[in-house]
């Protein structure tokens, strides 16, 4: 899954790195070391502009919140549990299958966190001695260090209960997507701990090559098998992966030093 995230690059990186067209430097963010569910998010993605004379798709920079809201939904308080969408089913779901025909977008990282627990605090959660294990986090990048391009959909979602003028009638969200993890070897392993990304959690985002960035962020691209074709793992062996500080657990922690790779596990008794 993806449930935490780091994105530090700033927006002339990002610019640069997609190609992109148009972007408002007032909504900007700033760089966050702890990306969690619900917040806002920056996002890469190709859609005509709103009154601009030629209805030609646009690549943009936007602010978007994650946590995927469909357009029909009631109200959006089931938007903290919307942060994935399964690449195996997101052509089906309800939530998630519009999106995917017409809004597709591309989320920018550094990488994300994922949590293993070690072998004798499971072993104790398993017996019943211990109600809550305590878990060791990785950090997940690509191994050559560049952006890790999340395959990503985006939604448009009215809150009736505000008026059309209303800054906020109108919320943009999205969703991660996410795939089986790899089980060949990683890039890059860390010296003690696991092989491949498949023993750090069965789940992993979807990472999108720059020769698919064209074709996933091209909203005339429509036809399911074609979409399928898209939702293809990439090559086995770009990934690597390090252990760092159990502060990252704390969304109130925020900063540079989350990402520093710790010598060995906290846990010396993880694998």
């Amino acid at each position: 899954m993806c449930g935490r995230y780091a994105a530090s690059r700033g927006p002339e990186d990002l610019v640069e790195t997609f190609g992109v067209e148009r972007w408002d430097p007032e909504e900007v963010l700033a760089a966050d070391w702890n990306v969690a569910p619900t917040k806002e998010v920056h996002v890469i993605l190709d859609r005509p502009l709103k009154d601009a004379p030629s209805p030609r798709p646009v690549r943009q920079l936007r602010v978007l919140k994650w946590g995927l809201v469909p357009s029909w939904a009631q109200n959006p308080e089931g938007a903290a549990r919307m942060i994935n969408a399964r690449s195996e089913t997101i052509a089906e779901k309800p939530s998630f299958r519009r999106p995917f025909a017409q809004r597709r977008c591309i989320v920018p990282a550094d990488g994300y966190y994922e949590w293993v627990t070690a072998h004798d605090e499971r072993q104790l959660e398993v017996e019943g001695k211990k109600k809550r294990a305590r878990k060791q986090p990785y950090f997940v990048l690509p191994g050559d260090g560049s952006v890790f391009a999340m395959a990503g959909i985006y939604e448009f979602w009215r809150d009736r209960t505000l008026p059309d003028d209303h800054p906020h009638a109108w919320w943009a969200t999205c969703s991660v997507i996410t795939a089986e993890a790899e089980t060949g070897p990683l890039a890059v392993a860390p010296a003690e701990g696991p092989r491949s990304l498949a023993e750090i959690h069965p789940r992993m985002p979807l990472m999108l090559t720059p020769d698919r960035w064209d074709a996933w962020l091209d909203p005339a691209r429509t036809d399911p098998d074609e979409l399928r074709a898209l939702l293809a793992p990439p090559p086995a062996g770009l990934m690597r992966a390090y252990p760092v500080s159990t502060a990252v657990s704390n969304v109130r922690n925020n900063g540079p030093e989350l990402l520093a790779e710790l010598a060995a596990p906290e846990e010396s008794t993880l694998f």
